[in-house]
């Protein structure tokens, strides 16, 4: 049947079609909805999880195809750098069944920390990644690469990018899925136990197959040239699709589409490139299939004019488009002027929207109390990843430093350790925590950190779209399961100072905060409030215009973008407001009513 899908869909879809057994991975955009459509379409026999982070699935996945059953792992472009320690271990010990990882790439970025760019990793790794150009060539590839998975034991990466994840097309899907039969696992110390000897002799074996696979991917379908010419561009990925709508009236240039950039295969370039004296390298992110074709021009000694993001004429940062496509065409072999593309500088200037925390966001009354708790000391606050990210910006201004995930607990720690004055604060998320906190907690505990750990608990994931975590009490089977108690865990891991407050309660809060911060040692505060975007709000916050003097303070200090200044009295936008009362107890002469803090 036909169904219209969103590339992750497709993602999805494709992976069952090729009969994987298990589906793990870890909440991030641009590839979170993989996992989900996997879960709503699979049946009873094919083991679906959100796991604690990445590296957890990737390992849940390993003995897995260890068994010979197909599996699947996915994640953001920075989750890749969590699962990279068992993959590289994986490349060189090899699989059984099929095993593909899913590794989707933020060009922009549009929402993470880097740009960095999965082909590298999977050279670094020296295992082949397929690279999409389009939802319907991500469907057909997941089953590709399965195949190729299979035939040469080995991890395969499949990176599509934020616009193929995102985008939709119609796409034929079997009627039913089934998970391919595997046999169990086999006993075998001498394939299954990592040893330095084993890894030696693996790492030579890696290398040989490695070029049997790019001579197979030589004739791969994917891999395809279109046009003639002496003057070409190479693509890969969404490139290809952005190139090509320039190129449709212009055959004379030949399009090079490359689909599988690492191992390179070599013949299918050599071929592609053969009477070509220039070619324009088209990608996003770093220039990596360029410096392949500069290797291959030197190798065999190819008169060959290379140019792309080296040579100036392609951006190395942000997604590529239509238009800069045209451009690069129109300057390095003169193509019309891209009129056609106008740009978005010539219509009228779009408003500037930064993210904030929503209306009523839990996270913005406990970072409130903090910094009211904090007036007149001197304090760091070290920020992580996630919604609560947003409290850099005014007028909370509560986060100094924001590294990667986990990294707000053991920052906390070097500022506590290097500077005795200060008042240091780790802020994470309940899913941050389980994901990869507990580690720095322990850190913490046993080198005698004085600083206060505060885990924001709204019980989800509310960032990456609400997904369970271990303690929600719900799994991605669909099963209720025992809730993870936080505090239990902190004091399991040594804190002995544990405290849960309901953050609405400011003044409550803010003592709790302050008698922490005169105690020595390693403190954790757990901020619970449910995310607001899960809850039903019954009683709304309204201004009383005879009180109000219109001193602003509410908007000043909370930021919530619930509240209006406008006149000469602070008015409440009732669509956005959750009745949290945050701003009734911030207002010094009680004009806000209603809400409530429960």
């Amino acid at each position: 049947m036909k169904q219209y899908l969103m590339g992750n869909g497709a993602i999805a879809m494709g992976a069952l079609a090729a009969g994987a057994g298990l589906a793990a991975g870890y909440p991030g955009t641009p590839s979170s909805e993989i996992i989900e459509t996997i879960a709503a379409n699979a049946g009873p026999d094919v083991h679906v999880e959100w796991s604690v982070n990445e590296k957890a699935a990737m390992e849940v996945a390993a003995a897995a195809c260890y068994s010979g059953v197909r599996s699947i792992v996915t994640m953001k472009q920075m989750g890749l750098n969590v699962a990279s320690d068992p993959l590289m271990c994986l490349a060189y010990m090899g699989i059984k069944g099929g095993l593909v990882v899913v590794s989707a790439d933020d060009p922009g970025p549009i929402s993470s920390q880097t740009e960095q760019d999965t082909r590298r990793f999977a050279d670094f790794c020296r295992i082949p990644v397929f690279d999409p150009s389009s939802p319907e060539e991500a469907f057909q590839m997941v089953q590709d690469a399965f195949e190729l998975s299979e035939k040469y034991e080995t991890p395969v990466i499949l990176r599509p990018t934020t616009r193929i994840c995102h985008a939709y097309a119609a796409i034929e899907t079997p009627d039913a899925f089934e998970p391919k039969k595997s046999e169990g696992f086999i006993k075998d110390t001498d394939r299954w136990v990592i040893f330095p000897r084993l890894s030696y002799l693996n790492h030579g074996k890696v290398e040989k197959r490695n070029a049997q696979i790019a001579r197979e991917l030589s004739d791969y379908a994917m891999n395809r040239i279109e046009g003639e010419g002496t003057r070409a561009v190479a693509a890969s990925g969404i490139s290809y699709s952005y190139v090509k709508e320039s190129l449709k009236d212009h055959p004379e240039i030949r399009l090079i589409r490359l689909a599988t950039a690492f191992p390179l295969p070599e013949e299918f370039m050599l071929r592609a490139l053969d009477g070509v004296n220039e070619v324009l390298v088209f990608e996003e992110l770093s220039p990596y299939v360029e410096e392949q074709i500069l290797k291959l021009a030197g190798k065999h000694h190819l008169n060959l004019n290379v140019k792309g993001k080296l040579t100036g004429h392609l951006p190395h940062n942000g997604e590529m488009s239509p238009r800069i496509a045209a451009e690069a065409l129109h300057e390095v072999f003169g193509l019309p002027a891209p009129r056609e593309f106008p740009d978005i500088a010539d219509g009228p200037a779009l408003p500037q929207r930064p993210p904030v925390l929503c209306a009523g966001c839990s996270h913005r009354a406990s970072f409130y109390a903090v910094k009211r708790a904090m007036k007149g000391r001197r304090a760091i606050y070290c920020g992580d990843i996630g919604c609560y990210t947003l409290a850099n910006a005014q007028p909370l201004d509560m986060c100094d430093t924001c590294l990667c995930m986990g990294a707000a607990v053991t920052m906390a720690q070097g500022f506590a350790h290097t500077d005795k004055d200060v008042v240091s604060f780790g802020f994470i998320g309940d899913s941050t925590f389980f994901a990869s906190s507990m580690t720095g907690v322990v850190n913490a505990v046993h080198n005698e950190a004085n600083m206060i750990l505060c885990v924001l608990d709204n019980s989800t994931t509310a960032m990456t779209g609400h997904q369970p975590h271990p303690g929600t009490g719900r799994n991605m089977m669909g099963h209720t399961v025992d809730k993870v108690d936080i505090a239990a865990v902190l004091r399991g891991m040594g804190v002995k100072t544990v405290e849960t407050v309901n953050p609405f309660r400011l003044e409550e809060t803010i003592e709790t905060v302050r008698r922490l911060a005169d105690e020595e040692g390693t403190k954790a505060i757990i901020f619970k409030a449910p995310c607001v975007a899960l809850i039903k709000v019954q009683d709304k916050c309204t201004v009383d215009p005879d009180k109000c003097i219109n001193c602003r303070k509410c908007i000043t200090e909370s930021g919530c973008p619930a509240l209006i200044s406008g006149g000469d009295k602070v008015s409440i936008d009732p669509g956005q407001c959750s009745g949290c009362r945050l701003c009734a107890q911030i207002c010094p002469v009680d004009a806000i009513g209603g809400g409530s803090d429960e």
